[in-house]
């Protein structure tokens, strides 16, 4: 293949139309096509679903004909991941950049990841799943501060977020079942946690496989705190004795000594439980060695632009997660067939950076 490489963008929700807007910008891509779930969707032109001028590509939700389309890639967004969806992707003969999940073949899904490589064999593709987390943060970036490591004896990864400025009511509630009962939000009671306890431990396979961890298994605990009092919150409300806390933490053990951890403390209503670790907002990345190095990281719509608004920091993340994937594109393409990981790819830089063209309007 050589560019620009032909990539239909395959769902346009708040991560699916900022990938959109970069594809249409970026000096190596070509948009081929666009998929949307939504009947009020289809039939509109490609710009108009991200904020751009006309481009003369129509939306459609005919799974099929984009199926036969002639495209190299398929950015993959959708809310709700579907497996067999991306294998018939993939043996169509479009490799796949996912945000949602497959972010490494190490999984409890065996059968999911058979037959994802069996696809990707059949089509003569290759899939990668990556954004800001999972992806980058819990993947590229530990990997990238142990190039200065002479040896390592632990990583930690700590996420906190406080989804009460999150305006989603479908992810806050009806998947991540923040204000429910708390025996309704466990991961033996929430499919959604289950999927969501998965693709955070692949990436301590991931961190194993590159850092020579040789970990023999990923434990996964999570724990569920409950709102003292109501609260009105960005996606709705929260209602007094449900849930308003969730704690994630997924531990990479070689025998019984912890090696990796990454751990996410997800509050809503600004209620935080006492016991939990007090982490900075964002992501905190701790690496202990021979040297031992610790980063934070922050996202923001911008540092020095004095209009931006707190929905435009919220936004920033979804970008950022966005941009991964289309950035790791050409990578991609190239790569060989199968199951791919950002350490596969090799380093992923910014694909269009300062060649941007003028700012479009605003998103809805």
């Amino acid at each position: 293949m050589s560019p620009p490489y032909r990539v239909i963008q395959w769902a346009t929700g708040t991560v699916g139309r900022e990938s959109l807007r970069a594809i249409l910008i970026h000096p190596e891509l070509e948009l081929a096509g666009v998929v949307v779930y939504s009947e009020d969707k289809a039939g509109l032109d490609a710009g108009e679903l991200c904020g751009a001028p006309p481009v003369g590509v129509t939306a459609t939700n005919d799974v099929q004909a984009m199926l036969a389309c002639e495209a190299d890639c398929v950015l993959y967004a959708p809310r709700h991941a579907d497996v067999d969806e991306v294998c018939d992707i993939l043996r169509s003969g479009k490799n796949v950049a996912s945000t949602p999940f497959l972010f490494h073949r190490r999984s409890s899904y065996n059968e999911d990841r058979d037959k994802v490589e069996a696809a990707c064999q059949a089509g003569n593709t290759s899939v990668l799943g990556t954004g800001i987390h999972p992806g980058f943060l819990g993947m590229v970036l530990p990997v990238a501060l142990t190039g200065m490591s002479r040896t390592i004896d632990h990583v930690r990864l700590e996420e906190r977020a406080d989804w009460s400025f999150y305006d989603s009511p479908r992810i806050t509630f009806d998947n991540m079942r923040f204000g429910y009962p708390a025996d309704q939000a466990t991961i033996e009671a929430n499919p959604f946690a289950r999927f969501t306890a998965d693709i955070f431990g692949q990436q301590v396979w991931m961190l194993s496989e590159a850092l020579g961890a040789s970990i023999d298994e990923v434990r996964t605990d999570h724990e569920l705190t409950i709102a003292p009092e109501s609260r009105e919150v960005r996606a709705g409300r929260l209602e007094a004795g449900t849930v308003s806390g969730q704690r994630f933490c997924w531990t990479g053990l070689r025998g019984d000594q912890s090696l990796i951890e990454i751990e996410v403390l997800w509050t809503l209503g600004g209620f935080y439980p006492e016991g939990w670790p007090t982490p900075r907002d964002g992501w905190t990345l701790s690496i202990e060695g021979d040297p031992s190095f610790r980063t934070h990281f922050l996202s923001f719509a911008s540092l020095g632009r004095r209009e931006v608004t707190l929905d435009d920091h919220v936004q920033a993340a979804s970008t950022a997660t966005a941009m991964q994937p289309v950035n790791s594109i050409p990578a991609l393409c190239e790569a060989e067939p199968g199951w791919r990981t950002a350490v596969d790819l090799g380093l992923v830089g910014a694909g269009i950076g300062f060649r941007h063209p003028s700012v479009w309007r605003p998103l809805d």
